[in-house]
């Protein structure tokens, strides 16, 4: 079969849309969220089923195409792609199903976050999602997936009941405690190394509207804010979340117009217990010493919280960002992390801390593949800015922050934070669930055909 009889025969046994270089909609149908990333794969396949999925893999496999997935499109390094390959592209595999008597979502592997907060919001519901709306649920939950909700709810992983998945052998199989237990294993927190999954089924959680929004403080006052923070946050009930940060403020609304454009650190705060025990729980915090410039916090629908820094992140901006597990903050860390802030390169810019304790904490680091369970914070330093002109900039500052932050880490970084930064690193952060993982990979995936990801190598190739 020659190659042009092998393309028009996949092309005829797809629902979906075959893109090939050179159509006329193939460089809008290439492109990512990072604008660093500017790759150029042979085919895309715009999946509308699972058997567009499994016709896309067999095709990938016997062509020997290097094969990329993907699902939202946020990977900062680019993961959804590939150069002269072929991209499994699930984003109009997008389908949303709640049930309110099980408290269950299955959610269809192209959605994002926003569309699953939207579909579960009408129920009064929500499982851990992430901070950004935009956010695909594929990639977010497969790396482990943090966000708003874990402190009280734990990881995605945690919430994560069972998969659909498509294997590098173009068979499908469901994976849960009962069915594929390795496997299923190995995909809560393992990334995009086993397969696709073409539906996640989430346990739903009661979520309506939170209390939440950012409190900010000037750098020159920020210092014992941070101190304050690192052991308030530990102690705090599991009902209150707060994600550490330093940030340019936003020239808009609602923010006052005095502090437009100034470098402030703060916090953004998420509360889930009783609204009328609100004003109480943050009355200690209002009436720090010193009082925080800004005050957003207050009631807001859980979308609408998910969904506050889309505005300040469209598609197609360049970023570039390092990521380390926190265990402590000690004094001498604050101090470079203000000397950085007071760096900033560009507007959109900053570091943040993520909790993941609390519920997190309380599943042991051998269940799934997720290994820092200890950890209290994941953080991660970002560049971000629309112009490629300033690609250097943002990159140098990241690297040099991460530079002088990273002693005071605790080793490793969640799966979704890193860029390439080779086999050490992976291992570092899956550290003894590695060698479990890769034998997984041996099992169900022998000739990696999925390794357009933080790659765990099979063991045969190790």
């Amino acid at each position: 079969m020659t190659e042009n009889t092998a393309i028009q025969e996949f092309s005829t046994h797809l629902r979906g849309k075959l893109i090939q270089l050179g159509d006329p909609e193939y460089d809008e149908a290439r492109k990512v969220y990072n604008g660093m990333i500017d790759k150029r794969p042979q085919f895309i396949v715009r999946c509308v089923d699972v058997a567009d999925v499994m016709q896309a893999v067999n095709f990938a496999r016997d062509q020997k195409l290097l094969l990329a997935v993907r699902g939202g499109g946020h990977s900062v390094p680019g993961m959804g792609t590939s150069e002269g390959g072929l991209v499994i592209d699930l984003s109009l595999m997008n389908g949303i199903r709640v049930d309110p008597d099980e408290k269950t979502v299955r959610v269809e592997g192209g959605c994002t976050w926003g569309a699953v907060d939207h579909a579960t919001h009408a129920f009064g519901m929500a499982t851990t999602g992430g901070v950004i709306a935009s956010t695909g649920v594929g990639g977010l939950t497969l790396g482990g997936g943090s966000g708003y909700l874990t402190r009280k709810h734990g990881l995605s992983i945690d919430n994560l009941l069972e998969a659909d998945m498509v294997l590098a052998d173009g068979s499908y199989v469901t994976v849960n405690e009962k069915s594929h237990e390795d496997l299923f294993w190995a995909v809560r927190g393992g990334g995009g190394n086993f397969g696709v999954v073409t539906s996640f089924l989430f346990k739903l959680h009661p979520v309506s509207i939170d209390y939440a929004g950012p409190m900010l403080w000037s750098l020159d006052q920020i210092k014992p804010v941070m101190q304050w923070y690192r052991e308030f946050a530990l102690a705090a009930p599991e009902d209150l979340y707060g994600f550490f940060a330093f940030l340019q403020v936003p020239p808009g609304a609602p923010f006052p117009e005095e502090y437009h454009n100034q470098k402030m650190g703060g916090v953004l705060w998420c509360y889930l217990g009783d609204p009328d025990k609100a004003d109480k729980v943050f009355d200690p915090i209002r009436n720090l010493t010193p009082k925080p410039a800004i005050d957003l916090v207050g009631p807001i629908p859980h979308p609408a919280l998910q969904s506050m820094f889309d505005p300040l992140y469209p598609p197609g901006e360049q970023w570039y960002i390092k990521a380390d597990f926190i265990n402590e903050i000690p004094d001498e860390a604050i101090d470079l992390h203000i000397k950085y802030a007071r760096e900033l390169p560009t507007p959109t810019s900053g570091m943040h801390l993520y909790p993941i304790d609390g519920a997190a904490h309380k599943v042991k680091k051998d269940a799934t593949a997720w290994s820092f369970r200890e950890a209290n914070w994941s953080q991660v330093i970002i560049g971000v800015d629309p112009d490629p002109a300033n690609k250097e900039k943002i990159t140098d500052w990241v690297r040099a922050y991460h530079e002088a932050i990273h002693p005071y880490s605790a080793g490793g970084a969640y799966i979704n934070f890193l860029m390439d930064e080779g086999d050490e690193r992976i291992r570092a952060t899956y550290r003894e669930n590695y060698d479990r993982l890769a034998e997984i990979k041996q099992k169900y995936d022998p000739t990696n055909l999925f390794r357009i990801n933080q790659n765990i190598k099979p063991v045969a190739m190790a």
